[in-house]
């Protein structure tokens, strides 16, 4: 059995706030065969198609909402959501690329090739150009269409780029990490250059204005010049509230009390963040759109515990399989919800946007078969029961393999040394290295991480490959019930292998020099030639060319950045 060392909270207090549920044996049935999600809901019934906001954020925490008990203050978050539906179900990948993805696509990262790690700014990489959009949907049932904030979908050529992918208009960064103010970002010592565009261009002029007040104007902006009698849909991909922890003084000043200085930081972005979207909500008033809009809010993955985030009391953080990595802040504000102010248990994914707001929009979802999401509106606006019965998490072949896995131990159906999670019905299977299992209560305390004095850690069970959990019972992962329940593991392996025939081929490209901002005037942006992008698609490897000159000179651009980076971080020692 599992032994967990725990200081400063102890099991009763645990089970006082909650936190603990002891009907986890309770059995349940695993539903053997999922809904079509093409299956056809009753278009809604709006007198015309909505305007839709759709806001993420990153990197911000399952605790770190006011109505989930935070002390980050969030007041227009909580209104929004008591006056809506609240998510309480709600599911989302454990990290950025993922989660984009899958919003814009619909469809699982298995689906796309994107199903290991993220898009690297210098990789030749981006969303598959095949796939349909979720803006390119909107656009053919008649939408303008504009996105505000971070991409990180891929730019090395301009098709790739948002402009190119179905939205008219974008203010933003393509990189997944730049400085809220200078809009700098280095992947590596030495390999820097600026990112935030307008449009296909750089926005070299939009320095130093915080890009969370930026990018709440661009959204005033862009409503108070279109006419609310035309739909509008905008999503606003917050930088916020992903590291580097940068605020304004005056957000930070309200929380000076907070003695650990990340999580202090990571609160005044978190709330201005919330001000932010109060901004947007009323210009939404203001200009004559509010009636008739739905506001999706979404997070896109757990938080990251060591730079101020909590997904407390779930298990694990940002970029593991455990709940605290998947299981988001959602909600819907609308004054087209039918039945408001409530909590709903309703099982829904990130997938499930594509073909809800298309639906929303009287779009058009027979040219796009294959979906894995999932048209939930009937469920978020009336109550219904939710189409979806199961969730892939993903499958990733190319993460480091579980030591103590094998195929033997996944009963001879799945190799448990592969990471792989998937939740079907009430349970919930995880195989391979999930990623950090701690659970890790709000850090206040000032010294924290250099003290672990409130940090509850799992001390046993380090050499298994495979974990199953009754999530309804117990959604905080703590009664592993894989060797109680083999049935229902063979069950949820089976289901594995269904998914993984489905998988294409990872896209996941070696790194190109090409790339570096200092040939591109400095600022990240398209990058691959003509010829690049002719010679790759034809099935050759980045980074190789049929002239041998042309190879001569990766090859010297290649040692050059080695010299340099040896140089700067020689300075640097």
């Amino acid at each position: 059995m599992a032994v967990y060392a725990l200081t400063g909270f102890s099991l009763v207090s645990l089970l006082s706030f909650g936190y603990l549920s002891w009907d986890w044996m309770k059995p349940s049935l695993v539903a053997d065969v999922a809904m079509d999600p093409m299956e056809k809901s009753p278009p809604p019934a709006f007198a015309r198609p909505p305007h839709i906001i759709f806001i993420l954020t990153d990197d911000q925490g399952y605790h770190d909402v006011g109505y989930h008990g935070s002390d980050i203050q969030t007041p227009t978050l909580d209104r929004l959501a008591a006056e809506g539906v609240k998510l309480e179900n709600y599911y989302i990948q454990p990290i950025c690329t993922p989660s984009r993805s899958q919003l814009i696509t619909g469809r699982y990262q298995i689906h796309t090739g994107l199903q290991h790690s993220i898009i690297r700014p210098r990789q030749p990489n981006c969303l598959p150009l095949d796939q349909v959009t979720l803006p390119q949907k909107l656009q053919e049932a008649g939408y303008s269409t504009h996105m505000v904030g971070k991409w990180h979908l891929g730019f090395y050529k301009k098709e790739c780029l948002p402009t190119r992918r179905g939205f008219d208009t974008f203010l933003g960064s393509l990189t997944g990490n730049v400085d809220y103010y200078t809009y700098d970002n280095c992947d590596g010592p030495g390999v820097c250059g600026y990112d935030l565009h307008e449009g296909e261009d750089v926005a070299w002029d939009q320095s130093g204005k915080y890009s969370t007040f930026l990018y709440a104007q661009r959204v005033s902006k862009i409503l108070a010049s279109h006419s609310p009698k035309e739909p509008i849909f905008i999503y606003v991909a917050f930088q916020a509230v992903h590291t580097p922890l940068q605020s304004p003084k005056e957000y930070i000043y309200r929380y000076r009390s907070m003695g650990n200085v990340a999580r202090r930081k990571y609160a005044a972005m978190v709330t201005c963040m919330d001000e932010a979207v109060k901004n947007i909500t009323w210009a939404l008033k203001k200009y004559g759109y509010y009636d008739n809009s739905v506001i999706v809010f979404s997070t896109d993955n757990g938080g990251q515990t060591f730079s101020g985030g909590s997904n407390w009391p779930l298990r694990g953080r940002k970029g593991t399989y455990w709940e605290g990595g998947v299981r988001g802040i959602g909600f819907v504000h609308s004054p087209l919800i039918k039945r408001k102010r409530r909590t709903s248990w309703a099982l829904v994914h990130i997938t499930d946007w594509y073909p809800t707001l298309v639906s929303l929009a009287r779009g058009n979802l027979s040219n796009v078969p294959g979906l894995d999401g999932y048209n939930v509106w009937p469920a978020i606006s009336e109550g219904k029961e939710s189409p979806r019965t199961e969730i892939l998490h993903n499958i990733d072949p190319l993460y480091n393999h579980a030591k103590y896995g094998s195929l033997e131990d996944g009963f001879g159906i799945w190799n448990t040394a592969v990471q792989a999670s998937i939740r079907v019905g009430e349970w919930k299977l995880l195989t391979g290295d999930p990623g950090y299992s701690d659970w890790i209560p709000p850090q206040t305390l000032t010294n924290f991480p250099g003290s672990w004095w409130n940090l509850e850690r799992l001390t046993d069970g380090l050499r298994k490959s495979m974990w199953l959990f009754n999530i309804t019972a117990d959604p905080y992962e703590r009664y592993d019930l894989s060797d109680q329940r083999p049935d229902v593991v063979r069950t949820l392996l089976m289901r594995l292998v269904h998914y993984n025939r489905t998988a294409i081929p990872v896209r996941y490209p070696a790194e190109n020099p090409r790339a570096h901002p200092d040939f591109n005037g400095g600022a990240w942006g398209p990058w691959a030639s003509e010829d690049d992008v002719e010679e790759w698609e034809g099935g050759g490897e980045p980074l190789k060319s049929r002239n041998k000159k042309k190879k001569c000179k990766i090859c010297k651009l290649r040692s050059f950045f080695r010299k340099l980076n040896t140089r700067l971080m020689s300075n640097r020692i």
